[in-house]
């Protein structure tokens, strides 16, 4: 089904790997025009960049950290300088973390907290003058949100204070026809065997009730169907892509 997304200006956070990248690459297929955010050059942007182009998508890279005010800022005029309006924002800069809380030091509370929540209010913020009338935002949360991990209360608490932003955000841009939602997977596999041990990664598959990983391509799917035509009345959301855990 067409989404209608063919033409649309989209920016992605985080777009240059794993899951980013995915939702990337699934926008270019519907026709989009794209700005892809990464924090550091090297391979992974470079590699993006040449793919997209040998594709014919209207797109560019834009260097930035998410997490500090200025670099955004500078995001901001990027935005407004290539697009002039956005029709679709994805947050997808993350970060996990797996520590015990009695060991929990504030240092790593504040990192965490910083990319996944922060860099969502920085940047949504700096282009809230920028979204069109009727764009969809569009938060990475966690399924873990909804059901807590062990050695994971930041995290945790990270991506529920996601799922509260956007319960909130979407109440304001309403009135505007802005949809804001989260699209909140389950253990994803960005890596080979999502970076853990193969018993792990059994024990997690066992737990799910289409008995595989994520991949970065489900997810990409949820992005797309939230940002097109075909949800056009879902807001404040959170859209489960975990397998059934």
């Amino acid at each position: 089904m067409d989404q209608g997304l063919s033409g649309r200006k989209v920016v992605v956070t985080g777009g240059t790997r794993g899951i980013g990248r995915a939702t990337v690459l699934a926008f270019a297929r519907e026709g989009a025009q794209l700005i892809i955010v990464h924090r550091s050059p090297g391979e992974a942007a470079e590699d993006l960049g040449r793919e997209l182009k040998e594709r014919g998508v209207t797109h560019r890279l834009v260097q930035a950290d998410v997490t500090v005010a200025a670099d955004v800022e500078q995001l901001a005029e990027a935005v407004r300088e290539t697009f002039g309006t956005v029709d679709v924002l994805v947050n997808n800069v993350g970060v996990d973390g797996a520590v015990p809380f009695g060991e929990l030091a504030e240092d790593e509370w504040r990192r965490v907290l910083e990319h996944n929540v922060t860099a969502a209010y920085l940047v949504t913020h700096a282009l809230h003058d920028l979204l069109a009338d009727g764009a969809s935002v569009i938060g990475i949360g966690s399924s873990v949100a909804l059901r807590g991990r062990s050695a994971g209360v930041h995290y945790t608490a990270s991506k529920a204070a996601l799922i509260g932003f956007t319960r909130a955000l979407c109440k304001e841009l309403g009135p505007r026809g802005i949809r804001v939602n989260v699209v909140a997977p389950g253990l994803t596999e960005t890596t080979e065997g999502a970076g853990l041990p193969p018993q792990a990664v059994e024990r997690i598959v066992g737990m799910t009730a289409l008995g595989r990983i994520c991949q970065p391509d489900d997810v990409a799917g949820a992005v797309i169907f939230l940002a097109g035509d075909t949800s056009r009345y879902i807001t404040g959301a959170t859209l489960n892509v975990d397998g059934g855990v």
